[in-house]
């Protein structure tokens, strides 16, 4: 993990930065899946912006706004009022697509009247929001402080550059995620054809009838049982019992010839 006081000490500031990025991308590159990245991106900001003592994300999943990740409950609790409200700045961050900041709740509640003193009461003196918007993620990455005015010129720029990175990050996890799963469902779909190819050959075999025949009896078997074919094949081939097509004969049906 990156500290807030790992880079303190360089002498090259410009160095500092690019070593810093390049942590930063390291650790959220290698997170793997798309939660994992989410989780270590909260973890990310609190130790590597100055004032951040709690982070939080929302995202957009199919219509719904979500916190799917965050570092402390009072980070959901405010989410989630801000969602209610319909105000906020990780409102305006999520739909505006714009940094937003909050620098003091207890000062200045005539943007945000009905967030203001409730945050304070939750003990967040200032908000900061970045947007976390490509084509694969609509989201905000909302970094929470104790203090006002947490958040200095050097701060924002910190936090923005970690938005940018988490949003390369996060889009990778998605492409990454994506990949997986069709490589699963390609493996899914052979296994099946194998499972269902084998279960032909035992009942052309046995009953002495053609591959169509076969399949037939297969498919009249998933329809009467009510069962997907893969698992009819299944059954057949590691019981050898002969699948129940509901026909009282038994017999492949004579209009499959």
């Amino acid at each position: 993990m990156v500290h807030k006081e790992l880079r303190a000490g360089t002498a090259d500031p410009a160095s500092a930065l690019t070593a810093e990025i390049a942590d930063t991308a390291r650790l959220l590159f290698s997170a793997g899946s798309v939660q994992n990245t989410l989780s270590r991106i909260v973890e990310v900001a609190t130790a590597t912006v100055e004032g951040c003592d709690w982070a939080g994300i929302l995202v957009v999943v199919d219509g719904q706004v979500t916190t799917p990740a965050r570092t402390e409950p009072l980070v959901t609790d405010l989410e989630d009022l801000q969602r209610q409200l319909d105000q906020g700045p990780c409102v305006d961050a999520l739909h505006r697509g714009t940094v937003t900041y909050a620098g003091d709740f207890a000062l200045h509640n005539t943007r945000w009247p009905r967030l203001g003193p409730q945050a304070v009461a939750s003990g967040v003196r200032s908000l900061l929001a970045l947007p976390l918007i490509d084509d694969r993620t609509r989201g905000a990455l909302n970094l929470y402080a104790r203090y006002p005015d947490a958040f200095g010129v050097l701060d924002r720029a910190r936090g923005l550059l970690l938005a940018t990175v988490a949003t390369m990050a996060l889009s990778a996890a998605h492409s990454q995620e994506v990949a997986e799963h069709q490589a699963a469902s390609l493996h899914m779909a052979l296994a099946n054809r194998e499972m269902i190819g084998q279960a032909q050959g035992i009942l052309m075999e046995r009953e002495r009838i053609t591959a169509d025949e076969a399949f037939d009896v297969l498919r009249r078997a998933s329809q009467h049982l009510n069962i997907k074919l893969r698992d009819v094949a299944r059954t057949l081939v590691e019981t050898g019992e002969r699948p129940d097509t509901g026909d009282a004969s038994g017999v492949p049906n004579p209009s499959a010839r």
